[in-house]
């Protein structure tokens, strides 16, 4: 039976791995689904919703397995959707953060009510910024979120927005053409993890394929730790970004899947009810309810 991966650079591992090649010498017959090329439907209006984002294709036939941020899931599970979490990476802090130019009279994330704050929404990037506003004792309501994906940095550096939710190898190339104020880290806020998730019908119904995956997973991740010049290499001959920009990033974040742990779970939940709170999903989730303890297990001991 066939295994459709969904795959995009934005998770790294999983690019990597289809680079590899090596989940082909665990299963016969795979797919790999660029996320790029699935259409989403028209954009919705950021200051009021997140987007249906990858989870839907999930449901649809469109894929069995998938990699993303921390927020796809949450969408996906408010939408009615039954995922199941699978793994988690460790986290990635040195990845991304809040940034404005340094000549700018916002000095802390209280300074941003009534500013436009630039980001990919739906991405992790809508729940970094949440949890800054959180911390500042703002709400969603009180900026203007610009929803941008292909020309972030350039919005940036043109001065069309106020701050920048900026992640490498992106911030690279602003950091050598402007210079910033880290507004707010991603440490301290929130782990940042890579994380991947497939229905519960999979997870329940095809063990010995999800097995494969993880295995595979573990395998690239591996070969990623020790050879992150070479991998750069499959990014850069994707999006034409300069191979040391990408060897950047892949060096500053950590590699390996590790099972779904209660700090995760609670910190997942936090940023699912601000959410909620914020009316950016229409219902609130239990992130408990897409764990399973058998699939924390088989990653356990993929790990060893």
């Amino acid at each position: 039976m066939t295994v459709r991966v969904g795959y995009f650079p934005q998770n790294n591992s999983l690019f990597v791995l289809r680079h590899l090649g090596l989940l082909e010498q665990w299963l016969p017959d795979v797919e790999w689904v660029d996320l790029r090329g699935l259409e989403h439907g028209p954009r919705v209006d950021p200051t009021r919703a997140l987007p249906s984002a990858h989870g839907d294709h999930l449901f649809d036939g469109g894929y069995d397995f998938i990699g993303t941020g921390s927020t796809p899931p949450v969408t996906a599970q408010a939408k009615g959707h039954d995922i199941v979490y699978v793994a988690v990476s460790g986290p990635r802090v040195e990845n991304g953060r809040l940034v404005v130019h340094a000549d700018s009279d916002i000095v802390d994330p209280g300074g941003l009510k009534g500013r436009r704050v630039a980001l990919g929404h739906g991405s992790w990037q809508t729940t970094l910024l949440l949890l800054a506003l959180e911390k500042a004792g703002l709400t969603w309501s009180d900026i203007t979120p610009v929803d941008v994906y292909g020309d972030a940095a350039e919005r940036f550096l043109a001065r069309e927005v106020d701050a920048w939710v900026g992640s490498y190898p992106y911030l690279t190339k602003v950091e050598q053409q402007a210079e910033l104020r880290e507004l707010i880290p991603t440490d301290g806020l929130f782990s940042h993890r890579s994380l991947w998730f497939t229905s519960r019908a999979f997870a329940t119904g095809r063990r010995d394929d999800l097995a494969a995956i993880v295995a595979a997973l573990q395998e690239a991740d591996a070969w990623t730790a020790e050879h992150p010049a070479r991998a750069a290499e499959f990014f850069a001959a994707d999006d034409g970004r300069p191979a040391a920009e990408w060897e950047h990033a892949l060096r500053t974040r950590p590699w390996g899947l590790l099972p779904l742990d209660p700090d995760f779970v609670a910190e997942q939940q936090h940023a699912a009810d601000l959410f909620f709170a914020n009316g950016l999903i229409e219902r609130s989730v239990a992130v408990a309810d897409a764990v399973l303890g058998d699939v924390n297990d088989l990653v356990r001991e993929s790990a060893h």
